[in-house]
């Protein structure tokens, strides 16, 4: 009979590089696969081009390593190195890359002879926000060759990988974002601040890194136009702004302009982020880009109605007139109109959140997500002739 060590040994390991380990959509997509995963199909180590934050904490498996590679800016061929020598020696049976900024981890990962090599496009980056930059999909059409498989987590972004940059339609799979509805689902949340809470209010609320293409700036601009435009509403209306980056005091600042920082509370990053979202009436998501959303999906499993902009992935979530709004990006007109609709009817804010609560249910459940990963990795080492 086998030792717990030889055991280990057998077992597939599956290193998933990222970026930066931190609070973002990407990043909680990981760890929920790693810590969800039954622990006996495979091991899990994650790779950090640069660092982890205090956010390595979410991860409950002690078996879990988080190796750190501190890229300096720019091409850092030294990483490359680093890389090649950490895959020679944990022998990874799957290398596992993340978006544009850890697909040349393929490259040390080819080198090293990592039988399987995949690839996951989970959303757009900061410099390219449509998809529209050339030297990007050729780097993608560059770095196809040594990727085995590649992952899109929406079906715009599985249409530019198959149409833009010209990967096989073979080598693409699409799997969607699941929700932990262990921590995300209806009831009580958190209390808010004094003045935010009571039956009376109507509290719109968001969560996220507050930088450019996040726009929480249109979201604030359409609150305040909002309580202009409906001045028998405004006392009754509230503003959450979760998170933290460049946007939170330029957003703090426009509230105060308009008189309104006492309707809006801007905590920064919070750990109980599951609690306050129950404490919120309407969730809006305004940004200019987005892949799959995280949030999205976590407010409707919370029961709440979702105003987005419709860009990337949101129109696959968001089913509009059933369980929420979509609108254009940067149109904070069309955004306030959108909240004026929720803040004077419950009745339809709590039919919307219903039904976003029974859509996630049905087709956005974690068990669906790992399902899904955890047959594409069998399937991939079965045709690479990977023992498993």
């Amino acid at each position: 009979m086998p030792s717990a060590a030889d055991r280990d040994e057998l077992t597939p390991l599956i290193v998933h590089v990222i970026y930066r380990l931190q609070v973002g959509g990407l990043e909680n997509g990981v760890v929920n696969l790693v810590n969800q995963m039954p622990a006996d199909r495979y091991r899990h180590a994650i790779v950090c081009l640069t660092e982890s934050t205090e956010f390595r904490e979410r991860i409950e498996r002690p078996d879990v390593t988080v190796y750190e590679m501190h890229k300096r800016p720019g091409q850092d061929f030294a990483m490359w190195h680093r890389l090649y020598r950490l895959f020679r020696e944990i022998h990874p049976s799957i290398v596992h890359t993340r978006n544009i900024g850890c697909l040349e981890a393929q490259i040390p990962a080819w080198l090293a002879a990592v039988p399987c090599r995949i690839h996951g496009e989970h959303g757009w980056d900061l410099s390219d926000p449509d998809g529209s930059n050339r030297s990007y999909r050729w780097l993608r059409r560059l770095h196809s060759p040594l990727v085995h498989q590649f992952i899109a987590l929406s079906r715009e972004l599985e249409d530019y990988l198959l149409r833009r940059v010209g990967i096989a339609a073979r080598k693409i799979s699409r799997v969607y974002n699941g929700v932990d509805n262990t921590r995300f689902h209806p009831g009580a949340g958190t209390p808010l601040p004094d003045g935010f809470n009571g039956a009376d209010r109507v509290v719109f609320g968001t969560v996220g890194r507050m930088h450019g293409v996040k726009d929480q700036i249109n979201l604030c601009r359409a609150f305040v136009l909002l309580c202009q435009q409906q001045p028998q509403l405004a006392s009754r209306l509230r503003l959450v702004l979760v998170g933290d980056g460049p946007l939170r005091e330029p957003c703090a600042r426009m509230l105060a302009g308009a008189g309104l920082d006492g309707h809006a509370w801007l905590p920064g990053n919070r750990t109980d982020v599951a609690a306050l979202m129950r404490a919120f009436d309407v969730f809006v998501l305004p940004s200019q880009a987005e892949g799959i959303s995280n949030t999205i999906l976590e407010a409707m499993a919370s029961a709440l109605p979702v105003i987005a902009t419709d860009v990337g992935g949101n129109g696959e979530l968001v089913d509009p007139g059933n369980t929420g709004f979509l609108v254009p990006a940067n149109d904070p007109q069309a955004l306030a109109a959108r909240m004026a609709l929720y803040a004077g009817d419950a009745t339809l804010r709590q039919a919307h959140g219903a039904a976003g609560c029974q859509r996630v249910a049905d087709r956005f459940s974690m068990a669906r997500m790992l399902s899904a990963y955890g047959g594409i990795y069998d399937r991939l080492m079965e045709r690479r002739g990977v023992a498993h």
